[in-house]
């Protein structure tokens, strides 16, 4: 007699949707001669210095196991590089973990400060991640809608409104995956008059901070008072092109740090030690790398946008991350069937936008992180399948 293994499985887990970008990612793999724009990924290879920093630490024999919460020296190289950037100071020792990318340093923290019950404020559209970790974590995401009209920038009185006796944190992500929204300090200082007053945690998830086009990146947690409220996730996959090397920061008070840090010795240990050790020069010399990385995604965001327009699918100017957030209501389809069609007719993959939330339904998401000769066939090819459905 064979087990259940439905039955048996936890309802938590069995509810929660499958990922609607992996999806449509494992849908492009059946078909051929795909264009794909809907996995988040810098085309560009992780550049030479970086790489060459890895093979160096194998050569000398860097292959064991580092602490807990990373190898010191890297610590130290976030907490300068924080400090140098954004003017917030973190101590190595007990404020920094380094996580199995930026993902890892999410799942810790609502582990961390999540008890049962516990309401976790979401703007959307929104990474795939932030609602079903929570959920995973024992807490009720709150959804609070975010519009192009209002350029999907979160405004102080939504979170004002949103608020119960069990709201305990907000997630923030800017720039903005998936519309390339950013905010500047004014608002967010805004959001911080809020959270202070109501004692929230903030999870201000900054792995874009690199591609920001137009303006400053603000961090949160440099705000005027509001270290002590942050938790600041971060990581080398989009600004450094490391998405493959699994590497991403923690920052925040030592209290929640440490809990965080329990969880992550009993589940990961520590982060790969080459990954480490690549880091270092990563934050160290790379800043030439990133501007070059920048500047290309900055011309290939102009063209897509431009082209979106061309072909009569409006867009909000993305002034931040990789990614464009073009309307589809306008073609009677929903988010999921534009996708669908989109893929299956003109083999171009993209996201549909209510995999990113109910509010990204009538949008879809194109990464342009890809190299121009494909962003203008795969707007030349939707193009013409816009013509079909109009």
């Amino acid at each position: 007699m064979s087990l259940k293994w439905n039955a048996l499985i936890s309802p938590v887990i069995l509810d929660l949707p499958p990922s609607g970008i992996r999806r449509f990612f494992d849908l492009a793999t059946e078909v051929t001669g795909i264009i794909s724009l809907g996995v988040g990924e810098p085309d560009f290879v992780t550049p030479r210095l970086i790489r060459e920093s890895a093979c160096y630490s194998l050569e000398k024999g860097y292959t064991m196991y580092t602490a807990n919460a990373g190898l010191l020296e890297l610590r130290e190289e976030i907490s300068s590089h924080l400090q140098d950037n954004y003017n917030v100071q973190y101590e190595p020792r007990d404020e920094v973990l380094v996580t199995v990318g930026t993902s890892e340093a999410l799942d810790l923290a609502l582990r961390a400060i999540i008890c049962p019950g516990d309401e976790v404020l979401i703007p959307e559209p929104c990474y795939v991640s932030y609602s079903s970790c929570t959920i995973m974590a024992g807490g009720v995401p709150v959804p609070i809608r975010t519009t192009a009209e209002q350029h999907f920038q979160l405004t102080a009185e939504q979170v004002e409104a949103a608020i119960t006796p069990r709201t305990k944190a907000i997630i923030i992500n800017y720039p903005n995956n998936p519309t390339g929204a950013i905010m500047g300090k004014v608002e967010l200082e805004r959001i911080a008059a809020v959270v202070q007053q109501h004692g929230l945690i903030v999870l201000s998830d900054e792995v874009y901070d690199k591609l920001t086009y137009e303006g400053t990146h603000t961090c949160f947690a440099a705000l005027p008072g509001m270290k002590d409220y942050t938790i600041l996730l971060n990581g080398f996959s989009k600004g450094y092109a490391m998405t493959g090397w699994r590497l991403g920061y923690v920052c925040g008070n030592r209290e929640v740090i440490a809990a965080m840090t329990k969880i992550h010795q009993y589940t990961m240990l520590c982060a790969p030690i080459t990954a480490q050790k690549a880091a270092i020069d990563a934050l160290r010399r790379g800043q030439d790398d990133i501007t070059t990385m920048v500047d290309s995604y900055n011309q290939r965001r102009r063209l897509v946008v431009k082209g979106l327009s061309d072909i009569g699918l409006p867009c909000f100017e993305p002034k931040g991350a990789f990614y464009a957030f073009p309307s589809i209501t306008h073609t009677g389809l929903s988010s999921e069937q534009f996708a669908e069609r989109v893929l299956r007719e003109a083999k171009v993959a993209v996201v549909p936008g209510n995999a990113l939330g109910a509010s990204g339904e009538g949008h879809i998401r194109i990464s342009y992180a890809s190299s121009t000769e494909n962003l203008v066939e795969a707007l030349d090819r939707i193009g013409k399948f816009m013509k079909s459905v109009l």
